[in-house]
């Protein structure tokens, strides 16, 4: 990706409540703010505008979950959610910041950007229904692919990064660490976000945690979800899986707690201490 400039303005003052966000050579712009902020953001006149809107929070599970949405008038349909659609704790708008986006323009959007979030599989989405694709001119459907990639950056720097491929960059290169146990093998890239085992790897079933451990309740967790799959004697990553730390992926994959740095391995041998800290 290219160098950006972004533009963050606090019109309270705080950097937890409203924000406006924006590249500085582009048409597209956000407004973010926490659910209890509404007031606040209320005064802000492109919360009136047309747009698509996001709203962020959990689902019953504790996913992250988001509900993809458009509207002549962002704000009315803001407060038709705020009285009927609990699990949303924060909000982002995005318009033109001319509000010269249509009401097909943004129908486009919101169908591109439910398809997007969709595919990249990091939220599970609120919609109940897909969006209808509207008809439009080729040339406008460029365009709006176009301001799709500004709301895509826009997002990510505040925080959400809905659209991104969990394996980063694929025109990128990225060298691939294993963990191998007596009966589990697992691969891993590192990312800008962490560390991402890849879905086919295994994991030992057996694990000598002690209860109470965060590994132990990790792992618990990821079955739990169906992250891990349990095939014969043992378990299978059913998707990618992003890890804070090597040592939490390793445990993972182990069973046990052991240090990352040392278990993950390149395919000539060197661990990842010796290539990133040495």
């Amino acid at each position: 990706m290219k160098p950006q400039t972004i533009q963050i303005f606090l019109p309270e003052g705080a950097p937890t409540s409203v924000k406006e966000a924006e590249l500085t050579n582009r048409l597209i712009k956000t407004i973010w703010f926490p659910r209890t902020a509404m007031d606040k953001a209320a005064k802000r006149d492109i919360s009136q505008y047309t747009g698509v809107y996001f709203l962020f929070g959990d689902d019953e599970e504790g996913r992250p979950q988001v509900y993809i949405g458009e509207g002549e008038n962002c704000w009315t349909r803001l407060q038709q959610h705020n009285r009927n659609k609990d699990f949303w704790t924060h909000c982002v708008i995005a318009v033109t910041k001319t509000n010269e986006f249509t009401k097909t323009d943004v129908k486009f959007l919101e169908h591109y950007c439910l398809d997007q979030a969709t595919k990249a599989g990091r939220y599970t989405t609120d919609n109940s229904t897909g969006s209808l694709l509207p008809s439009i001119s080729e040339p406008r459907k460029y365009d709006l692919l176009d301001n799709f990639e500004t709301i895509k950056v826009l997002l990510a720097t505040l925080g959400y990064p809905i659209f991104d491929d969990k394996r980063g960059d694929k025109a990128q290169q990225r060298k691939i660490f294993y963990c191998k146990g007596k009966q589990a093998i697992a691969k891993c890239i590192v990312t800008d976000e962490g560390y991402l085992v890849l879905a086919g790897s295994t994991a030992h079933i057996k694990m000598s945690m002690a209860p109470g451990s965060s590994y132990r309740a990790l792992r618990e967790e990821l079955v739990e979800k169906e992250v891990l799959v349990q095939k014969g004697d043992v378990y299978e990553f059913n998707s990618d899986q992003l890890f804070k730390s090597p040592s939490a992926a390793s445990a993972t994959v182990l069973g046990r707690s052991s240090n990352g740095w040392i278990e993950w391995k390149d395919k000539n041998g060197q661990t990842l201490d010796e290539l990133l800290r040495q």
